[in-house]
């Protein structure tokens, strides 16, 4: 359900061979599709051979940062980027990236999508070896681990993307600007997206193959999970972590079901395919009479039209969602609260009235967001509501970059199915099942994290990281 999870970022790296060529405004472009991933804040980082590493970032949407910011500014054939949401880390300036600091000679800048779930642990050993730090992220413990491991122990920079790599526990995708070598990074687990693409002598990562689409750029693969790339002489170069094949593979499935633009591929799933593939799956378990599909804007669209599909029941567009608005602030009263909703979400009462609906959602987390959607939806008067959900119970937090809730916050780990549609006061509610949504991805389960489903995390989780107390707002 919008609104109720957020995930953590979206990263850009560009690699250009002809030193002449400034490329910054090219990974603003890239940041611009990757904007659902993250609206706290951006930032871009580019290396000039004569006036070296440039970097500026400021909280809001892109559009904001740079808009009193000449991106002519940051001068450079190659740079990084990053939009973000908090996970781990507060919201503020301190906290957004890339993150830039010195390096040898020269600097080091990093943009991080994950979350490093032993970073507290890490932190206090820099802190005790006297590295101070500016913000409260996990992103920075990565960067000063990897200035440090190239410092003290004199390694060049791919041993020490190799030592840090042994100590971080949880889900990381890196891309990294050392001077002029970019390099990019994914996780052994493989939690985070990263794909590579190229165009004329350019190469380019990012989170998302939408982020190549925009830029005209030709996709060529997705990083493997535990695989670092650089560039040599117009060339991909590769070096495999020695964790890389040793550990479980856990793609994170929140991307197929809400995270990802439904114009992306990832790790060679379409996304648009498997939201598709979700709806026809609901239709499977929930065959319901009804006279109209709905759903909820806009990540909700292709499972509506594949439910639709499916049933032979016409689709409909009987919400409307204001693409104005952004991320609604923290409302003092509970009348405020549901008036954010209805800022961002209007039903077409004449479209709902009298019809037996139903109506299609990604998810439900703490359920309050969906109690205050449907009785919207109520007072258009529609005959009857069936709620169906693309998304099984989400019983657990999430620890690798997905803000969730505290476990105590989610209907589904303290009330059963029925319990919930009592409380939601509806005619039906459906989960899709965990089978029904692995077929849906297509993905060997195996290879899936499902930690926030079932509780299985494919990585020990540090002793003294409640659940209760992990999520930081």
């Amino acid at each position: 359900m919008q609104g109720e999870m957020e995930d953590k970022c979206g990263i850009v790296g560009i690699h250009c061979s002809d030193d002449s060529k400034n490329i910054a405004s090219f990974v603003y472009y890239c940041l611009y599709a990757l904007q659902h991933r993250g609206q706290e804040s951006a930032g871009i980082a580019a290396f000039d051979t004569k006036k070296g590493l440039n970097c500026y970032c400021g909280m809001g949407l892109i559009t904001d940062v740079f808009r009193d910011y000449e991106i002519q500014n940051l001068k450079g054939n190659k740079a990084i980027g990053h939009v973000r949401y908090s996970t781990t880390g507060q919201s503020k300036l301190e906290n957004s990236q890339p993150f830039v600091t010195d390096f040898g000679d020269g600097f080091i800048a990093m943009a991080h999508n994950g979350d490093i779930v032993n970073s507290e642990e890490l932190r206090k050993e820099l802190i005790e070896e006297g590295f101070y730090f500016k913000s409260d992220s996990d992103s920075e413990v990565i960067c000063y681990m990897i200035k440090k491991a190239h410092h003290d122990n004199n390694k060049d920079v791919l041993e020490a993307i190799e030592s840090v790599c042994k100590k971080l526990v949880g889900s990381y995708a890196l891309t990294i600007l050392v001077d002029g070598e970019l390099y990019g990074v994914r996780d052994p687990m493989g939690i985070k997206p990263l794909a590579i693409a190229k165009r004329d002598d350019e190469f380019i990562l990012a989170s998302e193959t939408v982020a190549f689409d925009v830029i005209n750029a030709e996709y060529i693969r997705d990083i493997v999970p535990g695989e670092v790339v650089y560039f040599k002489n117009d060339e991909i170069c590769s070096h495999m972590l020695e964790s890389a094949g040793k550990c479980k593979l856990s793609h994170c499935m929140f991307e197929y079901v809400y995270f990802a633009r439904p114009d992306s591929t990832i790790d060679g799933i379409n996304v648009y395919e498997t939201r598709m593939n979700i709806g026809r799956q609901l239709h499977e378990l929930y065959p319901i009479d009804a006279d109209l599909v709905i759903p909820v804007p806009d990540s909700s669209i292709p499972a509506a039209i594949g439910y639709s599909r499916a049933s032979g029941i016409p689709y409909g567009e009987g919400l409307i969602k204001n693409r104005y608005v952004g991320r609604t602030f923290i409302m003092p009263t509970q009348e405020e609260r549901e008036l954010a909703v209805r800022v961002k979400l209007n039903p077409i009462k004449e479209a709902i009235k009298g019809k037996k609906i139903i109506l299609i959602d990604d998810s439900i987390v703490r359920g309050t967001t969906s109690k205050q959607l449907l009785d919207l939806v109520k007072e258009a008067e529609p005959a009857e509501i069936h709620f169906l959900v693309g998304c099984p119970p989400v019983i657990a937090p999430c620890y690798y970059g997905v803000a969730m809730a505290t476990k105590k916050e989610l209907i589904a780990a303290n009330y059963s199915v029925d319990e919930i549609q009592k409380q939601l006061d509806i005619d039906s509610l459906g989960y899709i099942t965990l089978p029904a949504l692995v077929q849906a991805i297509g993905m060997d389960e195996k290879d899936l994290c499902l930690g926030c489903l079932n509780e299985e995390y494919p990585t020990e989780i540090p002793e003294g990281l409640e659940a209760e107390t992990y999520y930081k707002p």
